[in-house]
């Protein structure tokens, strides 16, 4: 990219934001109109649009939308100029109780306490003011008045918070012209059809109940088939890979999280202990308490099994891999799917390995990543590595204090990445509290990228553990920990699957692998001895239902995504034969049955992306 293309696209970039921002004050100003003694949160752009909450005099749905944007394209056509005013913090204080906004006063003296301000600034446009930093616009008629639409309305705590006021969040999008925003909703609209709550919910798959709580999924056997499938490819690969498959407890002791050094950074997204009258103190006859926790990680048990028996340089690379389960008590607001839980099933692995070792244990992660990626079909991934921000002002209450350490193994981790000739980019401030990281950006559908899985390099743990090795000059050394998880947790990588196949699963990886239909009820033995004979190569295979014409009952197995459906009638009963319907492909295919069988379980074995 040439110096003066770049400079376009970020003069582009921010003009883009200066409208999106803008837009989010003339959104309030017309809610304000329609809803009068309402009052204000916040209104940011975001990467798509922007938005703004309210705590509302009386509510709004989607059925609003019509005169909201009337409204705001009638403000937009006023051509309103947005005049930027700077206040001292006393003026400042006056004007929002003019204006009658508490959660404008309490931000704003959170601000100036904070950062020892002498003044705020305001932007007013019309008869609209607001606390505002800007940019914005000069004049609303610089914005078009076809190339915003409001979007949704949702519930959202007053700065996050689940303790703090719940307020109504109006979302819009907000693009440079009506042709970049009808492509963006058409791409959305799309990826709310794969979207995995959705197919989720119409494939049977996983299931979400308040009596069991939020965020703790229940896997209908559908989607248990698809986290076996997954854990057994995993398994294969670290096998063959040198790992060690071990077990652990779903609860460890609170003292075992105040060695890792976990209990500080993690307190708040644990459950709380679980206090226990253990026994009676043979000493004093005192009761003696102990304060268990559900693990919100694995490694410190991991890490516990490493200490269990002495171990020599010799054992090294010691590479432990467990799914296993965590506990995380994410914030309500925060909670959605399964790419945000409360319970997880982890693939997890803690390489136990030498300093010299690093690099090539490192090499070995990302190519079993990439071996992972490819039978699953993903691509378009990219590296990010993360590290700490020694500048933040808590750093030290977010990380290990020591710069050396975070230099070496940052170095590490960037010298593999460039001897593989990998892109990548840089995070500051998204390091893990005990080392850096590399995380795997994957795109999401509606474009957004997610990080789905993640190498870490922790240099801090096992000498807090007093985890060691003896080395061949027969001394004690610390070893090095990789942490690492490809695929993920089963609840985060199962729902990116199902909006990467749109629900349409590879033959390997489907619930259903084959289902069999009949032209009619005195051909169900034959089909019957079809399904047998599959389920006796373990193939997922069933019958399909029994008292609808053929076409319904290829419509609903279309439906329910089945990849490969086969119809037999006289014809296939005489012949021993059977014609294949492929899920998404309109032509239909006759063969004999020891054929489609050979397909099939080749199919299966390979992990082939095709249907058959």
């Amino acid at each position: 990219m040439n110096a003066e293309s770049s400079l376009n696209s970020q003069e582009d970039s921010d003009l883009l934001y200066r409208m999106r921002h803008s837009l989010a004050h003339v959104l309030a100003q017309a809610v304000l109109e329609i809803r009068e003694g309402s009052t204000l949160g916040f209104g940011p752009p975001i990467a798509d649009g922007f938005y703004y909450d309210f705590v509302l005099s009386s509510p709004i749905t989607d059925e609003d939308f019509p005169e909201i944007e009337r409204r705001m394209k009638k403000i937009l056509k006023k051509g309103q100029r947005f005049y930027r005013e700077e206040l001292s913090v006393s003026e400042a204080y006056g004007r929002i109780s003019e204006m009658g906004e508490p959660y404008k006063k309490e931000y704003a003296e959170e601000l100036v306490q904070k950062n020892e301000l002498d003044t705020l600034t305001f932007y007013r446009n019309g008869p609209f003011v607001d606390m505002c930093e800007g940019p914005h616009v000069d004049t609303t008629k610089d914005i078009p008045r076809d190339a915003f639409k409001l979007r949704s309305v949702a519930g959202a705590y007053w700065r996050g918070d689940s303790n703090n006021t719940m307020m109504t969040r109006i979302y819009a999008w907000a693009f440079p012209d009506k042709e970049a925003l009808d492509s963006h909703i058409q791409a959305y609209e799309l990826a709310l059809q794969r979207d995995h709550k959705k197919l989720g919910k119409e494939l049977e798959l996983f299931s979400i109940d308040d009596e069991v709580g939020r965020g703790l999924i229940l896997w209908m056997p559908n989607g248990t088939v698809i986290r076996d499938e997954l854990e057994k490819l995993a398994k294969e690969l670290e096998f063959k890979a040198g790992y060690q498959r071990v077990a652990t407890p779903h609860i460890a002791k609170k003292e075992l999280y105040e060695t890792t050094g976990h209990l500080p950074y993690y307190a708040d997204d644990m459950y709380p202990p679980m206090e226990l009258h253990e026994h009676v103190s043979e000493e004093n006859g005192e009761e003696i308490k102990e304060v268990y926790i559900l693990k919100p990680m694995n490694c410190p048990h991991h890490h516990k099994i490493f200490d269990a028996v002495p171990r020599s340089y010799r054992d090294l690379p010691l590479r432990l891999a467990e799914y296993g389960h965590c506990y995380r008590f994410e914030a309500s607001g925060a909670v959605g799917g399964l790419v945000r839980v409360r319970g997880m099933c982890m693939n997890d692995a803690h390489i136990y390995c030498t300093e010299d070792q690093l690099k090539e244990e490192i090499r070995n992660v990302i190519a079993l990543y990439d071996t992972s990626y490819d039978i699953l079909g993903l691509k378009n991934y990219y590296f990010r590595l993360s590290t700490w921000d020694e500048e933040d002002p808590k750093g030290k209450e977010k990380y290990v204090d020591n710069p050396s350490a975070w230099e070496k193994s940052t170095k590490v981790l960037a010298e593999v990445l460039d001897e593989l000739g990998r892109d990548y980019e840089f995070a500051k401030g998204e390091g893990a509290f005990y080392g850096p990281k590399i995380d795997v950006q994957f795109p999401t559908v509606t474009g957004r990228y997610e990080s789905v899985s993640t190498v870490q390099l922790d240099f801090a743990i096992p000498s807090r553990m007093d985890l060691a090795y003896t080395g061949s000059d027969g001394m004690d050394h610390t070893p090095y920990v990789i942490h690492r998880a490809p695929l993920s947790t089963h609840e985060r990588m199962v729902g990116y699957l199902i909006e990467h196949f749109g629900g349409a699963f590879p033959t390997w990886l489907s619930p259903v692998q084959v289902q069999v239909l009949t032209v009619s009820a005195e051909f169900e033995s034959y089909a019957s001895m079809i399904v047998d004979r599959l389920r006796g190569h373990y193939v997922r295979a069933e019958l399909g239902s029994t008292g609808d014409t053929v076409s319904k009952k290829v419509r609903d197995g279309t439906v329910k995504k089945i990849p490969n459906l086969l119809v037999v009638g006289q014809r296939e009963a005489t012949e021993q034969t059977v014609t294949l319907r492929r899920y998404g492909v309109k032509k239909q295919e006759s063969m004999s049955l020891d054929e489609f069988e050979a397909r099939l379980l080749k199919t299966i074995q390979t992990r082939s992306l095709d249907f058959c």
